[in-house]
C-alpha cells in the first residue's frame, strides 16, 4: 500500500504537523509527502527532504507546486500533467484545515481514498463544547465544564485550582493550570490568543488519565492503553519535543476490568461517526468512574508509538475505508414539471 501523506496546513499547530510527518516517514516505508503551506498551497516533497529545516528555511518553496482535482492530485508537466500517485491519502493536519473538517470535505469532493475523519466527526472532534455534548448524546461522562466568551464578563463557576484551554485547538497549546484568583487573568488572556473562546474544567490533583488509540478495520483494532506520565498535564514539550519517549511506551497497569472498559467506551464513541479513521481518546478516571477528556481525531504521529506493528494497522485500515453513496442525476423532477407545463 502507497500512502499519500497530507501535513502541515494553516494552523497553529502547522510545525506539529510537520513533526508527524517526519516521524511517519520512518515509520512507512512506501510513501509520498504532500505538503500544505500557510497560504494553502501543495508541495511535493522529495523524502530525501524531510527534515525541519528545510521547511522552517522555506526551502519547500523549490519543490514542485501540486493541486488536487477530481481523483487525485496533479503536477503540472511540459506535455500537460502528471498525477501524484499513491493508493490512500493520510490526513495528518492537525488543527485547522485538517481537523476541522476543510480537508476532508475537498478529499470527499474530489473522490480520494483517505485516513482520517470524515466532517462531521471533524466538527464534533475539533470543538470541545460539541465534543462534551456528542459524548453526553451517547451516555459517555464527561467532567463539569464551562464555555466562556472572550466578550463575556461571566465569572468562572468552580473552585480554585482549574484547567483553561483553547476551545478549537489541541496540542496543549495555550493551557493552562491556574491555582488561585491572580493567576486566571494571565490564563484567560493567553488562551484568547489562539480562540475567542474558552473551556474551563476543575483541575483534579493525581487525577489518572489514559489514552488508547484505535480504528475498526472489520473488527477493532486496539493500541495499548498508555498512562501519561506527567506533572500538572501533558504540556506541548512532553507530548512532541521528547522523542524518547515514543520508544518507552509501556501499557498502563491496569485492571483487565478496567482495560475492557475503556474499549467499549472507545466504540461507543468511534463507530459510525470515525469510520475511516485512527482516532486516539484521552480518558481521566476517577474512584472508578471513566470521563471522556478529549477525541484526537488526528493524533501525533498517528499515535503509531502505542502499536506494536503499526503498518498492519494501516494497511487493513486502508481496505476498510468507507465509501460515498453514489447519487444517480436522472432530472426525472425537472423533466415532469417541464412536461406539465408543456401540456
Amino acid at each position: 500500500m502507497k500512502y499519500g501523506l497530507i501535513f502541515g496546513g494553516s494552523s497553529y499547530e502547522h510545525e506539529i504537523s510537520i513533526v508527524s510527518a517526519i516521524v511517519l516517514k520512518k515509520k512507512l516505508q512506501d510513501s509520498i509527502f504532500i505538503f500544505i503551506d500557510e497560504n494553502r498551497e501543495f508541495y511535493l516533497i522529495d523524502k530525501k527532504d524531510m527534515k525541519s529545516s528545510f521547511f522552517s528555511s522555506y526551502e519547500y518553496k523549490k519543490s514542485p507546486k501540486i493541486y488536487l482535482t477530481k481523483e487525485g492530485f496533479y503536477q503540472k508537466t511540459i506535455l500537460g500533467r502528471k498525477r501524484v500517485d499513491f493508493d490512500v491519502a493520510i490526513n495528518l493536519v492537525h488543527g485547522r484545515d485538517g481537523e476541522d473538517g476543510k480537508l476532508p470535505a475537498l478529499l470527499d469532493f474530489y473522490g480520494i481514498d483517505y485516513i482520517g475523519p470524515r466532517i462531521e466527526a471533524s466538527v464534533i472532534s475539533f470543538n470541545k463544547h460539541f465534543t462534551k455534548m456528542f459524548a453526553k448524546e451517547i451516555e459517555v461522562d464527561v467532567l463539569e465544564y464551562q464555555v466562556i466568551s472572550k466578550e463575556s464578563v461571566e465569572p468562572i463557576k468552580f473552585d480554585f485550582p482549574v484547567i483553561i484551554k483553547p476551545l478549537r485547538l489541541g496540542s496543549s497549546i495555550g493551557v493552562s493550570v491556574v491555582r488561585d484568583k491572580d493567576e486566571l487573568s494571565y490564563a484567560l488572556d493567553t488562551a484568547f490568543e489562539f480562540d475567542d473562546e474558552v473551556i474551563v474544567e476543575p483541575f483534579i490533583e493525581g487525577i489518572k488519565e489514559y489514552n488508547l488509540a484505535g480504528c475498526k478495520a472489520n473488527d477493532f483494532i486496539f493500541s495499548i492503553i498508555e498512562e501519561p506520565k506527567k506533572s500538572d498535564f501533558l504540556d506541548f514539550e512532553k507530548k512532541y519535543l521528547d522523542f524518547s519517549r515514543n520508544s518507552e511506551i509501556q501499557g498502563a497497569n491496569i485492571e483487565k476490568s478496567l482495560e475492557d472498559r475503556l474499549k467499549e467506551i472507545f466504540k461507543k464513541i468511534y463507530e459510525p461517526l470515525f469510520l475511516g479513521s485512527l482516532i486516539r481518546c484521552d480518558f481521566f478516571v476517577k474512584e472508578n468512574n471513566i470521563y471522556l477528556n478529549e477525541i484526537n481525531p488526528v493524533p501525533g504521529s498517528l499515535a503509531n508509538y502505542l502499536f506494536s506493528d503499526f503498518e498492519t494497522v494501516l494497511e487493513k485500515l486502508s481496505r476498510n475505508i468507507p465509501k460515498e453513496k453514489s447519487i444517480k442525476i436522472d432530472y426525472r423532477y425537472i423533466n415532469s414539471i417541464q412536461g406539465m407545463k408543456n401540456r
